[in-house]
């Protein structure tokens, strides 16, 4: 079925979420004392649950500016959009910065991540974590390069033109002579290499012909949970060596139980991706909803029906189905809990400004060079 604009800029990757902001707080401090705090941050993968068209309402304006974020990265066009729909989402993203001017802020640049955080706006980073909307083509990434994507993947969790994605069985597994063409193409325009979804062979192959640092912007760790989103700790390493940085999800695959995420396994991925990659080389990619998942039943029954949409469609992950987000992290101010784990964790207080953000705006930087 056609999605509208409405409906795209309610969704992340096809899965759609209700506008209504959950009544869950992670935690009890005051917006004064979150908006006195403010520190350089940026989650490397969320979701905007616009509540409509035009200006959005004071409400969602006030959980954005409480979450302290300074910039985010939203994957658009799905996991399977194709060019023209992709050209429709940007542009329907487009209007929606242009509407919210006072809290929003398009980011082409780490200049541009400076200037959203002094005016305490949110910053939106466009990516794309599926190949669909390339048609196969390389050249197409440049196209979208110059209208704003920053970030973009070799694929979505299946095989692509580009290489292989980590559901992906049947060889070859790595990345093919296209996908070589298309990092070639992502570092000549200044785009940094998400490698996410990508198989663990495309990854190594991908790194290999990269000159750039890549990302893994949202995953977990299999030194902690076995499941194909998760990396090896071969594969963080990997990551960590270009120079880059692995950011630490939110979803369903940290443990293997079948209900909502405890925040005693998010610690555990974390901790562990600075134990292997190294306090430079970690941050936070929630691929989480902005402010919060909606819990009422509707939102409940949505959720379950898109679930069995992807599984249908054969693109769903193992594990997929509990409601995707950490019990303690589904609010606005998720961040500062995450602040607070890492010092009890005994890191500094430099160590825990370089996982919130400087981590991911070093990166961007050094990628987004062209």
């Amino acid at each position: 079925m056609r999605q509208t604009r409405r409906t795209l800029l309610q969704s992340a990757g096809g899965l759609l979420f209700s506008g209504a902001i959950a009544a869950c707080s992670p935690s009890n401090r005051s917006a004064d004392v979150v908006a006195s705090a403010r520190r350089l941050m940026i989650n490397g993968n969320m979701v905007i649950a616009f509540d409509g068209e035009g200006s959005m309402s004071e409400g969602l304006k006030n959980k954005i500016r409480e979450s302290g974020l300074c910039a985010i990265k939203i994957s658009m066009g799905g996991s399977g959009g194709s060019y023209a729909e992709t050209l429709e989402e940007l542009a329907a993203y487009d209007a929606a910065i242009a509407d919210n001017a006072d809290i929003f802020q398009s980011i082409a640049s780490v200049a541009d991540i400076d200037e959203a955080h002094t005016s305490r706006r949110l910053g939106i980073i466009k990516s794309f974590e599926a190949a669909t909307m390339h048609d196969g083509q390389p050249a197409r990434i440049a196209e979208f390069a110059a209208q704003g994507v920053r970030v973009m993947q070799l694929g979505y969790n299946t095989t692509s033109p580009f290489g292989a994605g980590v559901m992906s069985v049947d060889g070859p597994l790595g990345l093919s002579d296209l996908g070589r063409e298309a990092v070639s193409v992502m570092q000549e325009n200044g785009v940094l290499l998400d490698l996410s979804h990508a198989h663990e062979q495309t990854m190594f192959d991908a790194i290999k012909a990269s000159t750039r640092p890549v990302a893994v912007t949202h995953s977990g760790c299999a030194g902690v949970y076995q499941h194909q989103r998760n990396k090896s700790d071969e594969a963080l390493k990997s990551v960590a060596d270009t120079g880059g940085v692995v950011g630490i999800y939110e979803l369903s695959y940290l443990t293997p139980d079948n209900e909502p995420t405890p925040l005693s396994a998010y610690v555990a991925h974390l901790s562990h991706a600075l134990k292997i990659c190294g306090e430079d080389h970690v941050g936070i990619g929630s691929d989480a909803v902005l402010p919060a998942f909606d819990v009422s039943p509707e939102s409940i029954a949505q959720w379950d029906a898109v679930n069995a949409a992807r599984k249908e469609a054969g693109i769903a992950a193992p594990g997929e189905g509990p409601m995707p987000f950490v019990v303690g992290l589904n609010g606005p101010q998720r961040m500062y809990v995450i602040a607070d784990e890492l010092k009890k964790l005994g890191y500094a207080e430099s160590a825990v400004d370089k996982v919130l953000g400087l981590n991911f705006k070093r990166v961007f930087r050094d990628a987004w060079q062209s």
